[in-house]
């Protein structure tokens, strides 16, 4: 699991993060686009209880469940920001 520093920065900006707050990404039931047909990627502020994957960056940690770790399919899960499109990139491969 990776981050860039714009991309914290821009989960700093948007979710109103203060240093030693965390992110938590996990498998929804819904959506579309994800590695898994039926489920997509969801994220919430949240406190790590059994991170399978984190990174810290910016003072933030960013993590997955030990639980839900089977949605990424043994793969690597990157964090990008785009500036092109003002959003985040989420690359699993």
């Amino acid at each position: 699991m990776s981050i860039t520093k714009p991309a914290a920065k821009w989960f700093i900006e948007e979710l109103h993060l203060t240093e030693g707050e965390a992110v938590r990404f996990f498998a929804r039931y819904g959506g579309f686009g994800g590695v898994h047909k039926g489920f997509s990627l969801a994220l919430e502020k949240n406190t790590p209880n059994n991170p399978g994957a984190e990174v810290t960056d910016e003072g933030i940690t960013f993590f997955v469940e030990d639980s839900d770790l089977w949605y990424f399919d043994n793969k690597d899960f990157h964090i990008k920001y785009s500036r092109k499109f003002d959003e985040i990139e989420y690359i699993i491969k």
